[in-house]
């Protein structure tokens, strides 16, 4: 059996071959960012960037785990992007995307029917998922009630699960607007794949891409190719970079309606369903001119707590709030233990309103 001395031998040698290897790769890296400086191509390319991700957590490197090889990985490709914008001589892309403030200095804002997201606070509110007409339109008609313009439901359901409710499909969309056109609201639902855009088109009056599908570029793509307004989630994982280079591919195909949605990120704290980025909400408004709204509903997952975070998302200047209503929670068909029941609603509205 060797002794300590000669096993830290080894990783000496291993290091030292490391090191040469990872100054291969920066040349290989410079000479990239030269190509793309003379044929004008952006440095980051996020979808490669994905893939590779993909690939490597499909591999098994033990000792490590999954997780550790994919944050060994993102720390050599940070550098390597800092190397290929140390060629373009500047520090970031920041000046080249569209959903920068040097690109834009006027904050956007998108129309939704009657409400306009960048102004005032816009909020939305509505059920989980669409499970019936009874169901909608008891929930449309109190939102009414209460001077709301815009209404949310869920049609298509990506779960984690796949043995869950899964939605109504078209069934659901068809009920949204039915709901939305009687008590003049507008409409918001999630669509997750790119065939589902030209149909869903029909019935909506917002595209909803929620975090499961923040990358996925086809979506977004589609999305981008049309002219209707989307709200746009950030990724359960996600950096505030990778969040606005999301939102980038949809600009990128011509659609400059985007709201970011702040919906809360996973950490290892279980408090909370997932963790509030309160700051990502200061931080995206001095980074981008696009306009951010906060679900409170999926970034907490508890309605005990509701209001107070409720009044510091508006309070960090939050253009708005989404949170999920339903007349009778405990018989949801999903999230039936966030969702606010109508005297809950009613509550949280007398408070932020």
């Amino acid at each position: 059996m060797q002794n300590i001395q000669q096993l830290r031998q080894q990783v000496d040698y291993i290091d030292d071959e490391l090191l040469q290897l990872l100054k291969k790769r920066g040349n290989i890296v410079q000479q990239i960012a030269q190509i793309k400086q003379k044929e004008k191509l952006p440095i980051q390319d996020i979808e490669r960037e994905q893939q590779k991700l993909t690939k490597l957590v499909n591999q098994h490197i033990e000792p490590y785990s999954k997780e550790q090889i994919v944050s060994l990985y993102r720390l050599i490709l940070n550098q390597s992007i800092d190397l290929q914008n140390s060629i373009n001589g500047a520090s970031s892309d920041t000046n080249s995307l569209k959903v920068y403030r040097t690109h834009s200095q006027h904050n956007t804002k998108v129309r939704v029917g009657d409400v306009v997201f960048g102004e005032e606070p816009v909020y939305i509110f509505g059920p989980c998922a669409v499970e019936d007409e009874q169901q909608m339109d008891t929930v449309a008609n109190v939102m009414s009630q209460k001077g709301l313009k815009i209404i949310r439901g869920g049609a298509y359901k990506p779960r984690t699960s796949p043995y869950d409710f899964q939605g109504l499909g078209v069934r659901g969309l068809e009920i949204l607007k039915s709901v939305g056109e009687k008590y003049n609201l507008a409409t918001i639902s999630e669509v997750v794949d790119a065939s589902q855009v030209e149909v869903a088109a029909n019935y909506l009056d917002m595209f909803q891409v929620g975090a499961r599908n923040m990358q996925n570029f086809q979506l977004l793509k589609a999305i981008g190719r049309t002219n209707k307004p989307v709200l746009l989630k950030r990724g359960l994982s996600a950096t505030v970079d990778e969040f606005l280079h999301a939102a980038e591919y949809i600009l990128n195909e011509g659609n400059p309606n985007v709201v970011l949605c702040e919906r809360g990120i996973r950490t290892y704290e279980r408090a909370t369903r997932n963790t509030l980025d309160i700051s990502s909400v200061p931080i995206i408004k001095r980074l981008s001119h696009l306009p951010i709204i906060v679900d409170i509903t999926h970034s907490t997952g508890r309605k005990d707590i509701m209001q107070e975070i409720a009044k510091a998302s508006i309070a960090v200047g939050s253009h708005g709030l989404m949170c999920e209503v339903h007349p009778n929670p405990p018989i949801a068909l999903s999230d039936k233990n966030q969702q606010l029941n109508i005297d809950e609603f009613k509550s949280l509205y007398d408070v932020i309103c």
